[in-house]
């Protein structure tokens, strides 16, 4: 029965001596507030880099999935085509299974807006004829919107009779998703580097620590403590260095959020457009947070497998 309540114990016990060293290892980082804020917000621009990288391209990358999913095809029809042909065809297309809509602009409705646009109304009056085509927009059903199926719709288009210039102006959208994707690449390799930078930022102030502490540590083991006992408060330290430059992190990149957001909801207005910057959801804070914890886990561990293991009692 004692043996059972034992047992009971020991878990109660190593969780209360974790959270004794813990406590012990953010009371001593308190006592020396100007050197901890020093290397937390080194450490935390050094994330606040890759992290404010990674928002802007998911803004990107959702200006570019609207404008892809929101690509259209323009059917310039021949000279020759009436006004009440053009309507017919727009009805045809609008039965077919790969268009979701067609919008049709007459020949006089698209003199009419190029005069208003081009400031030439005077001289396109003196015209004998309206020199413009009638035009459909097509807009193709969701399994369509992409550049390579587009593609194939296209090609159908340009077989219909009354079909003159047949115009999918999506190159330019190609070319963002592809600088997107290095983009990505770049983000990936610069978060690489600059958590190595973390763990040396974190590796060297550990070092640091345990030489400043050398007496203690070499009195603690002539009283019997193991590696493991004087190892565990540095973990800790390395840890919370982790954590609160990831903090630190955050909050730099919500803040350049809050300042940005601002003037680029003001240019999207501009462009009759609802776009606003995203702020950063609760699955990359807890990301980047236990990211940063786990690199100054990492970097303390490092240096006390180094350095703890040269200091021995003479």
């Amino acid at each position: 029965m004692a043996a059972s309540k034992r047992l009971l114990k020991t878990p109660q016990i190593w969780l209360q001596r974790h959270v004794q060293v813990a406590l012990s290892s953010l009371g001593r980082m308190a006592k020396n507030q100007l050197a901890t804020l020093m290397t937390c917000a080194v450490i935390g621009i050094a994330l606040a880099m890759p992290l404010g990288l990674h928002v802007m391209l998911g803004n990107l990358q959702r200006i570019s999935g609207a404008l892809d999913s929101g690509a259209s095809i323009s059917v310039f029809l021949r000279q020759n085509v009436s006004d009440e042909k053009a309507a017919s065809l727009a009805k045809e297309l609008r039965l077919h299974q790969r268009i979701e809509g067609v919008e049709l602009i007459t020949r006089k409705s698209a003199l009419e807006e190029f005069q208003q646009l081009s400031g030439y109304a005077d001289a396109l009056e003196a015209l004998d004829s309206n020199p413009l085509p009638a035009l459909l927009i097509v807009q193709p059903k969701a399994d369509y919107t992409t550049a390579e199926t587009a593609q194939l719709l296209v090609r159908e288009l340009k077989l219909l009779p009354d079909a003159d210039i047949v115009q999918l102006d999506l190159q330019w959208v190609r070319r963002l998703q592809a600088i997107t994707v290095i983009a990505q690449r770049a983000v990936v390799v610069l978060a690489a580097l600059l958590g190595m930078a973390v763990l040396l930022i974190v590796g060297n102030t550990i070092r640091l620590e345990i030489q400043n502490r050398r007496a203690e540590i070499e009195i603690t083991k002539l009283i019997g403590a193991t590696n493991a006992f004087i190892r565990r408060p540095f973990l800790y330290t390395g840890f919370w260095y982790g954590l609160f430059g990831g903090t630190i992190a955050w909050l730099l990149v919500a803040i350049a959020i809050t300042l940005l957001s601002g003037p680029i909801a003001n240019l999207a207005n501009l462009y009759e457009s609802s776009f606003s910057l995203s702020s950063l959801d609760f699955s990359t804070v807890s990301s980047l947070l236990l990211g940063s914890s786990l690199l100054g886990l990492a970097g303390s561990w490092l240096a006390v497998g180094r350095h703890l293991s040269a200091i021995e009692p003479s």
